[in-house]
């Protein structure tokens, strides 16, 4: 049996590595880490997530993403299971010890006897055989000018920040307390997930106004700034209000400090444990372009992280990812080169769980085709379904973003009334239906 070849060992490549052996079909994954870097990689390990540590919420019931999660894990998804047996306790989110997750992920394939690991750059895109681009947001220059070859039309593009890590050891315990926003999850250490640092109305100013003077990273000549919204560098949200900070990643809702629990704090400060030693705390929502020296000096500003060293500043990449609705068809197939699919971020998707859930799709269609089948998508009332219909011709060419898995993506209920009052019945329904409607699809393999 001819192989499915995959390009790119992320989290997409992973999963779609992992599905297609699942049916019994060989793979040839191509990776050029470590050989080839990115700025952005540390290691040359399969799966690593470089921005952050979270798959984002785990709640299946009330979130698109914790529906997408459950249809990953009925699918026998290797990203979720590794993730569930490296998690850390982080409220409703699901986080992960992201070494121990990605090491995980590649002992897995590695030692999978249908799984060849094939190190080296692709530099062309073939012309024949069954393959899998998944390659993700940071393409290197040769591929991606092949892809541009091949479809005609310039990649789109838009920046991505990472937040900085903090040594937990230097944060300041007598100013900044642990608990999860609201107290949410069913145990002590989720209850406490979080290292809260507050505000005072003054601080808050002082912060905003260093915030926009400090020193940021110029970008390349001809390129171009356009941020996705679900992931804006901190002083972006500044310059569009002093307030939008303090009503996004800084709100103080939810959180009681307990050094002073009479005194409402006028913003907060969140970081998120980063590994299983508890060693390590992300800043959450804390992406940056600002220049190392004015990050060191600006986040030490925070009342809790004056005397904060920093395992790794925030820094900025270029992410490109395909105009998906006028290139790809529903089965996630170029269509100028039907003989090549693709997955992950570089279709269109945002986050680390919807790259992760094409991937998925993408590696048991590959499969079927294999095994001269044809699989066609899940329902677009299901989590997965939705998003691969969003980016293969739900979404609006000309205006084309890449997009987080969301409700808004699901086709309404005839029999759920609209607005905010609604939601309370009309997550519950979507996420009862797609669970239906998923397992169904599942059932047909």
């Amino acid at each position: 049996m001819e192989p499915v070849h995959i390009i790119g060992a992320g989290l997409a490549g992973s999963e779609a590595a992992w599905q297609i052996t699942r049916r019994g079909v060989p793979v040839v994954l191509h990776e050029m880490r470590p050989a080839v870097e990115t700025f952005a990689h540390k290691s040359g390990d399969f799966a690593e997530m470089v921005c952050s540590n979270s798959f984002r919420s785990d709640d299946d019931v009330m979130n698109a993403v914790g529906q997408l999660h459950w249809e990953m894990r009925a699918a026998g998804g290797l990203i979720m299971e590794m993730a569930g047996r490296h998690r850390l306790p982080a409220g409703g989110a699901l986080a992960v010890d992201r070494e121990a997750f990605s090491a995980a992920v590649t002992q897995m394939l590695r030692a999978e006897p249908l799984v060849t690991i094939a190190p080296g750059e692709i530099t062309q895109l073939p012309d024949t055989g069954n393959w899998i681009v998944a390659t993700g947001p940071l393409t290197s220059d040769a591929l991606a000018h092949a892809i541009r070859g091949v479809t005609g039309t310039e990649a789109l593009a838009f920046f991505d920040a990472i937040a900085p890590i903090v040594h937990a050891e230097t944060i300041d315990m007598s100013v900044a307390w642990e608990q999860s926003r609201y107290d949410k999850g069913e145990t002590l250490a989720e209850q406490k997930a979080y290292i809260n640092c507050p505000m005072t109305k003054d601080e808050y100013e002082g912060f905003i106004d260093a915030l926009l003077a400090a020193e940021k990273t110029e970008f390349h000549e001809g390129e171009t700034a356009g941020y996705f919204d679900g992931c804006l560098p901190i002083e972006v949200m500044a310059e569009r209000g002093r307030e939008t900070l303090r009503h996004g990643p800084m709100k103080p809702v939810g959180l009681t400090n307990a050094h002073k629990p009479q005194d409402k704090p006028y913003a907060v400060v969140q970081l998120r444990r980063d590994n299983a030693l508890g060693t390590l705390y992300n800043i959450v929502g804390f992406q940056t372009k600002m220049k190392y020296g004015a990050q060191t000096q600006v986040f030490r500003m925070i009342p809790g992280l004056q005397n904060a060293s920093f395992a790794r500043l925030g820094g900025i990449h270029r992410n490109s990812f395909l105009n998906s609705p006028t290139l790809l068809d529903d089965r996630m197939r170029l269509r100028p080169r039907p003989n090549l699919r693709f997955a992950g971020q570089v279709t269109g998707v945002e986050g680390y769980v919807e790259s992760a859930a094409m991937g998925l799709l993408a590696g048991r269609m590959a499969a079927a085709q294999a095994l001269r089948r044809d699989l066609p998508p899940p329902p677009f009332t299901t989590a997965m379904g939705a998003l691969v219909n969003h980016i293969t011709g739900g979404a609006e060419a000309k205006t084309f973003q890449p997009m987080n898995v969301n409700f808004g993506l699901f086709p309404p209920l005839p029999e759920m009334r609209s607005g905010r009052r609604g939601r309370k019945d009309r997550y519950p329904a979507y996420t009862q239906r797609a669970k239906d409607d998923f397992s169904a699809w599942l059932a047909t393999q």
